[in-house]
């Protein structure tokens, strides 16, 4: 029996990564991860604190290991952070080793999302829009060339993006378990 793809989550912060996550592995049964989180719980502080002492290129790089060892299980849901295609190993891994779904969204919706959010190091600046327009700029080709499909998050609930991304799937291997699916 062949085991079920991987479903891997990117796209850039506040489209909805982590909660749309939670929501497909359950609905999929299967074991749900947050690279951020479990980088977080391994370090034993939170992700400023890491690139305040490492900077972002060694966060990447703590980042590219956390991605390679949970995408070497089978039939996982994965969250990865904003920034993880920029590490060229993590795209790689995640693009050989699963169903990659690019979640996308307005600048507009990723300000309106992490507005109070003081655990994104890389919007702790005066100017958190023009951050974020830059950030699509270098990082929106980097989501294309790894995603398998693309998805939009703008004004839309997660049972609405994970439904879609459930129909859109199915053509890579993935169903709904039948008790899950009523």
């Amino acid at each position: 029996m062949q085991a079920l793809p991987n479903l891997f989550l990117i796209g850039p912060m506040g489209t909805g990564k982590s909660t749309i996550g939670r929501y497909l592995a359950a609905e999929l049964q299967r074991d749900f991860f947050d690279s951020d989180h479990v980088i977080e719980h391994r370090c034993g502080c939170d992700i400023p604190w890491i690139f305040d002492v490492e900077g972002e290129s060694g966060f990447r790089l703590r980042e590219a290991q956390v991605i390679d060892e949970l995408s070497q299980r089978a039939g996982i849901v994965l969250a990865t952070g904003g920034g993880a295609v920029t590490h060229p190993v993590s795209r790689r891994l995640l693009h050989e080793r699963g169903i990659v779904v690019y979640l996308s969204t307005t600048v507009e919706q990723q300000l309106r999302r992490t507005a109070r959010d003081r655990n994104r190091p890389l919007l702790q600046c005066d100017n958190p829009e023009k951050r974020l327009r830059e950030l699509q700029e270098v990082r929106d080709p980097l989501y294309r060339e790894t995603a398998t499909f693309i998805v939009s998050t703008d004004r839309r609930g997660p049972r609405s993006v994970a439904a879609e991304i459930r129909r859109r799937a199915r053509r890579f291997g993935i169903e709904i378990p039948a008790q899950a699916s009523g």
